[in-house]
């Protein structure tokens, strides 16, 4: 079953190993180079379906969590501690005990039955794909950040954004 939220992290080796152990979403910082865009996403995910912290436990990853939750103060966290998280002389979640990270995790998620807000045939009927405007509006409206068609379509599913939703906010703005 997957992980109802979002979980952010540093980097893409954290995000292989929380995939290697869990049916899960993540957003990268891309470590403390967060950007705007990020923040923002972050942001629009945990509204819908909510985003857990599970940084590294050292200054850059405190660092990145105060950043977040000044803008998304009521988002789950996660914490590993800095004992669990030493591997290969650094300190991070991609190096932690894999038991350890599960017992982190197992105490903030919560499980999602419901998979996918939107499927590929309705993102395709949407006519999203070849009209880049279209698609910039759709992660302009809903703070998605930016991306190509197979990005868009993985994160209107973490936002939960159904097609009925997409057509509705079409419909009124004509993005067209």
């Amino acid at each position: 079953m997957q992980i109802k939220e979002v979980i952010v992290v540093e980097g893409k080796s954290d995000t292989m190993l929380l995939k290697s152990l869990f049916d899960c979403d993540t957003i990268e910082t891309n470590g403390s180079a967060i950007t705007k865009d990020t923040i923002d996403l972050i942001k629009e995910i945990n509204q819908t379906r909510g985003v857990i912290l599970f940084l590294d436990p050292d200054y850059p990853g405190m660092r990145i969590r105060n950043m977040i939750l000044q803008v998304v103060p009521n988002c789950k966290q996660a914490f590993l501690n800095k004992k669990d998280a030493i591997g290969k002389g650094k300190v991070g979640i991609a190096e932690g005990d894999k038991q350890a990270i599960k017992k982190a995790l197992l105490n903030s998620v919560s499980f999602d039955e419901q998979k996918q807000t939107i499927t590929w045939q309705e993102f395709i009927s949407l006519d999203i794909i070849g009209n880049k405007k279209k698609r910039e509006f759709i992660y302009s409206h809903f703070h998605l950040g930016y991306g190509n068609n197979k990005l868009l379509f993985k994160r209107l599913n973490m936002a939960s954004i159904s097609k009925e939703i997409i057509e509705e906010v079409c419909n009124e703005s004509e993005p067209i």
